[in-house]
């Protein structure tokens, strides 16, 4: 892709994040989504490819369905109500309704059908945007709702975090396993979302570090499938050894940084008098902890018969920026020691 345009359309996609970021009226809010999606359109069809061309159909008549449902109970809210404003959504009909339309926007199950054949489809670089920044506008209009109906909120949430679990355990292809790990991490951020707002944000923050190291550390290997991962210590040996980490630490283990918000969320849902819930999420942890260990092994106790033992004399030096690899990498692995102060700043 020529890199003005490339740029231009860089600069669109932020441009649309921001303005959901900066406006209270639902039409600027609207706007700035549709910018978003039409930006990352061209982002995701630029290699030509059948897979490509059907998954950004898919993408776009599915952003199209949740962009219209918005609007349509945006407008509704006014009709009702007598203003557009996002902080003073009071009638229960169309605030359901913009909540199942974010929740089409982001892939909260069970909503979520799109979202693994659309990653499958594209490249690493272009997925990791999709489930990483395109995120960000639909959780700030998330935020800024006033959310008084706990029981779609839970449903959908603990749904999010089942069908994540479950979803993928039988995958081979890496880009869906992300893909069902983003609808489970979702789930476990609209959870606490009516209780503790800046505990959603500290979920999300984590979230898009951890799974920032996870696309670009297989970015580098160019692996797409578990069995890819098996091979890719002749290329990358170091990040061999770190990745089940990322891993691990996307399943939320201790002493990993996943850790973190899955312990203060359990622990603020207690407080809030649901036990139930919480046990709920904490098993359905596990099902998503089987298929990361199950790439753990893949990359670390299991060699693939056609490499021989010891370096490889083809392994160069690669050309691809290491540096966020290295951070965000080390991000989601270390940060559990600075719990203290993460909390006594969520708490003023």
């Amino acid at each position: 892709m020529n890199p003005y345009i490339l740029t231009l359309l860089l600069f669109a996609l932020g441009l649309g994040t921001t303005i959901t970021f900066a406006g209270s009226h639902w039409l600027v809010a609207w706007m700035g989504l549709e910018i978003n999606t039409l930006a990352i359109i061209p982002l995701m069809a630029q290699h030509h490819h059948p897979r490509a061309v059907e998954a950004t159909t898919k993408y776009f008549l599915t952003q199209a369905t949740a962009a219209a449902t918005l609007l349509f109970a945006s407008t509704t809210n006014a009709w009702l109500t007598g203003q557009w404003n996002i902080h003073l959504m009071t009638h229960p009909v169309p605030t359901t309704m913009i909540i199942l339309a974010l929740s089409l926007k982001i892939g909260l199950a069970p909503l979520h059908t799109w979202l693994p054949e659309v990653l499958q489809g594209l490249d690493l670089t272009t997925g990791l945007i999709l489930s990483t920044w395109q995120k960000l506008a639909p959780f700030a209009l998330l935020l800024q709702m006033p959310l008084h109906d706990r029981t779609v909120l839970v449903a959908l949430a603990l749904t999010s975090t089942l069908v994540g679990g479950w979803g993928g355990l039988n995958q081979t292809q890496l880009r869906k396993i992300l893909a069902y790990s983003s609808i489970a991490h979702l789930g476990w951020m609209l959870l606490i979302i009516q209780f503790a707002p800046s505990l959603t944000l500290l979920a999300l923050a984590t979230y898009l570090v951890m799974t920032s190291a996870a696309f670009l550390t297989l970015k580098l290997n160019s692996a797409t499938t578990i069995n890819a991962l098996s091979t890719s210590w002749a290329s990358a040996p170091l990040l061999t050894a770190l990745l089940p980490m990322v891993l691990l630490s996307l399943a939320g283990l201790p002493p990993l940084t996943g850790f973190l918000p899955k312990w203060l969320i359990l622990q603020e849902l207690a407080k809030q008098g649901l036990p139930f819930t919480a046990t709920v999420a904490a098993l359905s942890a596990l099902l998503s902890l089987y298929f990361y260990l199950r790439l753990s092994y893949a990359m670390t106790l299991t060699i693939s018969p056609n490499n021989v033992a010891g370096t490889a004399s083809w392994r160069f030096n690669s050309s691809q920026l290491v540096v966020p690899v290295a951070i965000t990498t080390l991000s989601s692995a270390l940060l559990l020691p600075l719990a203290p102060a993460i909390t006594s700043a969520l708490s003023l």
